[in-house]
């Protein structure tokens, strides 16, 4: 793979290009926390709902509590800094992106906005697919309490087990996304991706059972299924910008060395 020289710069100017991207992350997190702190009880009453319907089918056997007084504030602030990353993560996606591949052209650069604005849907769609996860995971990892035993879960607690879901599901559908900017930046190829295909599938399979911590092959094809579905889209998608290049002669043949 050729390298790309037009991107390198000093060192000194590279911190500095990581300063100036944190601090546009960080200012555009910060302004999110505004709008985020004002809906904080729509959004505490959605995450919340999953335990509410456990609750209801188990009233005595499982309880919410918070244990200090400062508990609700601090709380509210986790709730809404997760919101403000999670509602933030096209804009902060994109500078990490910007850091990582200083040197793109200004045609590649398009692509790159194009498709790291794809990002919103797949982050909804992460965020979808974890919170239509949880009621099953809470079921099935609740289930195991004791019987005559009650389940005392602390709030802040529950709200950690629904981020690191969010989390999990977030990070796998936008994997797809990362890969197709890579073959943008010319830093991986089609052919490369089509090799590694059956690694990908046990990888993805192998997610989709950590992810779910149900056991059940269902709900773990849930997850995996759409995962799959957008690896194989990306391929494509690299595969197609591959034979753009090779074409316009950007690209060399496959089936030469590679530098």
């Amino acid at each position: 793979m050729a390298s790309r020289t037009d991107g390198a710069m000093p060192l000194a100017e590279h911190l500095r290009e990581l300063r100036r991207r944190l601090v546009w992350s960080v200012g555009i997190i910060t302004l999110a926390l505004f709008p985020a702190w004002m809906y904080y009880n729509q959004v505490f009453t959605f995450l919340l709902q999953p335990m509410k319907d456990l609750l209801g089918e188990q009233p005595g056997e499982v309880e919410l509590f918070l244990g200090g007084v400062s508990d609700p504030f601090t709380l509210q602030i986790q709730v809404v800094t997760v919101t403000a990353i999670v509602v933030t993560a096209p804009f902060w996606l994109l500078q990490l992106w910007r850091f990582i591949t200083p040197g793109l052209h200004k045609r590649e650069r398009k692509w790159v906005y194009l498709f790291v604005t794809s990002a919103t849907p797949l982050i909804a769609l992460g965020v979808w697919a974890a919170y239509l996860t949880l009621p099953v995971g809470l079921q099935l990892l609740i289930g195991f309490t004791p019987s005559g035993v009650s389940n005392l879960i602390p709030v802040d607690k529950y709200f950690e087990f629904v981020f690191r879901m969010v989390l999990v599901f977030c990070v796998g559908f936008l994997i797809p996304l990362f890969l197709v900017l890579l073959n943008f930046a010319d830093l991986i190829r089609a052919k490369t991706m089509r090799k590694w295909w059956r690694g990908v599938t046990m990888g993805v399979m192998l997610f989709g059972a950590v992810a779910t911590p149900t056991g059940d092959p269902l709900t773990m094809l849930f997850v995996a299924l759409p995962i799959l579905i957008l690896m194989v889209l990306a391929w494509g998608i690299a595969a197609v910008n591959d034979w753009r290049r090779r074409k316009r002669g950007f690209l060399v043949d496959e089936d030469q060395p590679e530098e």
